[in-house]
C-alpha cells in the first residue's frame, strides 16, 4: 500500500464523515417539523486491494464510503393542540393528498385546514383524500376529495309526534264537544308543539283537549289559516284530530286519529301521526298519557322533523370518520379519511414540504381506513412531532466531527512521510 493510497483513504474518511454531519444537521434543523422522520448515515468499508505478504495473500482496506442515508420511520411523540383539524397518526400509515393534476402524495403532517370551497387540505393546499358520505351520511366506497366545510343539513318534514300528557279526571265535561269557533272555551287543556314542513319551515300546533264524557277525551291539533294559505289570517284551522280513552285507573286504553294530509303553504303535503302512549287495546301496558285525579299537565312532547342546519363544527374519530354538528341539532357523518400503508416506508421518496411519493422500492400503497389492515388510529386535536432525538444527534455530531478530524490526520501524516521521501534526494 503506497503513501498515495493513504491520502485517498484519509480523504474517503473525511468525505463520509462530512456526509454524516450533513445528515445530522438536517435532522437538527427539522427538530420542530411536524411529522418529520429523521435519517442516519450508513457507512461501508472499501476492501478492494489485495496485498501479497510473507504469510500469503490478504486484503487491505481502501477507506470508507457512504452506503446509504437510512430514514428512521419510528413514531414521533404526540403533541396535543385542541384544534380539531390537527390530526396525528398513531401507528403505521400516511395521509393521502392530491394536487389538481391527480398526483398523489403522502404525509405524516396532519396540520390540516379548509379552503374557500370547503375542501379539507394540507397546509400547502393539497386536497386530502378519503371516502365521502352521501346526503344521508352513509360513507361511500370511492376515494376522492373531501368537501366537508360547505355542507348544510337538509330539512326533514315532521312525520310523527309523541306526546305525553296528564288529563285531569275532574276537568269539566263539554257535552257539545270541541268547537273551532271557540277553541279555548270548549277545551280543558292545551299543549303546544313545533312541527316542520318539507322546506324546513316551522309551524306551531296548538293541541286542545276536551273531555266529552268521564274518561273520554277528544284532541284537536290547530294551526292558523295563514300557515295553510300564506295569508296573514290567524283564524284557527283543525289539521288533525282524534280521541283518547282512559280506564278507571287512569291508564290509556285506546287512541284514534282522523288521518288527513296537512297542506302547509308552499310545501309538500305531509301526514303527521300523533302518538299519546302505549294503549292497552293494542297490546300495550297503558303507559304514556294518563288521566289521574290531578291537574292537567304537559309531560313531554317530541317530534322527528327539523329545519335546515348550517355546519357548526366537525369532529374526527379514531377511525377517521369526520362527523359534522349542525345548527339544527343534527349530527351526521361527512366523510372518512383514508390512510396509506407501505411495506417499506423508509424507501419513500421525500420531495419536500413534508411530502413523500411512492417508489418501486417502497411498494404500492395499501389504502384503507384507520385502525384496519395494520394502519394506525387517527387522533384529533394532536400532531405528531419530529422523531429526532436531539441528545442522540449531538452525540453523533461529536463522533462525526472526531471521525473527520482523525481522517484529516491520516492525510497530514501521509503528507509528512511523503515530504521525508522527497528530502531523501537532497
Amino acid at each position: 500500500m503506497s503513501l498515495y493510497s493513504s491520502l485517498y483513504i484519509g480523504m474517503s474518511g473525511m468525505r463520509t464523515n462530512e456526509s454524516a454531519i450533513g445528515v445530522i444537521g438536517n435532522n437538527i434543523a427539522n427538530i420542530n417539523t411536524i411529522g418529520f422522520k429523521g435519517s442516519r448515515a450508513v457507512f461501508a468499508d472499501l476492501l478492494s486491494k489485495s496485498v501479497l505478504g510473507s504469510a500469503g495473500a490478504s486484503q487491505a482496506g481502501q477507506g470508507a464510503s457512504l452506503a446509504a442515508v437510512q430514514r428512521m420511520v419510528t413514531q414521533g411523540a404526540l403533541l396535543g393542540t385542541n384544534v380539531t383539524t390537527d390530526l396525528a397518526v398513531q401507528g403505521e400509515g400516511y395521509f393521502i393528498a392530491s394536487n389538481p393534476n391527480g398526483d398523489r402524495f403522502f404525509t405524516r403532517n396532519g396540520q390540516l385546514q379548509m379552503d374557500n370551497e370547503g375542501y379539507l387540505t394540507t397546509i400547502n393546499g393539497l386536497r386530502l383524500q378519503g371516502y365521502p358520505a352521501n346526503a344521508d351520511g352513509v360513507i361511500q366506497n370511492g376515494i376522492g376529495d373531501l368537501q366537508v366545510g360547505r355542507i348544510t343539513s337538509p330539512p326533514q318534514a315532521t312525520t310523527s309526534v309523541d306526546m305525553v300528557v296528564n288529563l285531569g279526571r275532574d276537568e269539566d265535561v263539554e257535552a257539545g264537544g270541541f268547537l273551532i269557533s271557540d277553541p279555548s272555551g270548549t277545551s280543558s287543556h292545551t299543549d303546544t308543539i313545533t312541527v316542520y314542513d318539507s322546506l324546513g319551515g316551522e309551524h306551531q300546533l296548538e293541541v286542545y283537549y276536551t273531555q266529552t264524557s268521564p274518561g273520554e277525551w277528544s284532541w284537536n291539533a290547530v294551526t292558523t289559516q295563514g300557515a295553510l294559505d300564506g295569508s296573514d289570517l290567524t283564524d284557527p284551522q283543525v289539521v288533525a284530530s282524534g280521541t283518547l280513552s282512559f280506564d278507571p285507573s287512569g291508564k290509556l286504553v285506546s287512541e284514534t286519529q282522523n288521518a288527513a294530509p296537512i297542506p302547509f303553504f308552499g310545501a309538500a303535503e305531509q301526514n303527521i301521526t300523533f302518538d299519546f302512549g302505549d294503549e292497552i287495546s293494542n297490546g300495550g301496558d297503558g303507559t304514556g298519557s294518563t288521566s289521574y285525579d290531578s291537574a292537567s299537565a304537559n309531560i313531554s312532547a317530541n317530534q322527528d322533523g327539523f329545519a335546515v342546519g348550517s355546519l357548526l363544527f366537525v369532529e374526527v374519530g379514531t377511525d377517521g370518520t369526520i362527523t359534522g354538528t349542525f345548527s339544527n341539532g343534527r349530527e351526521q357523518a361527512l366523510a372518512q379519511l383514508a390512510l396509506a400503508r407501505f411495506q417499506a416506508p423508509h424507501e419513500l421518496n421525500a420531495i419536500g414540504g413534508n411530502l413523500f411519493s411512492e417508489t418501486q422500492r417502497s411498494g404500492q400503497p395499501a389504502i384503507g381506513t384507520a385502525g384496519a389492515g395494520g394502519r394506525g388510529d387517527i387522533l384529533s386535536g394532536a400532531l405528531e412531532q419530529s422523531n429526532v432525538d436531539l441528545t442522540n444527534e449531538f452525540t453523533n455530531l461529536i463522533l462525526a466531527q472526531r471521525g473527520f478530524q482523525a481522517a484529516s490526520r491520516t492525510i497530514t501524516t501521509a503528507d509528512e512521510m511523503l515530504a521525508e521521501v522527497v528530502n531523501l534526494k537532497r
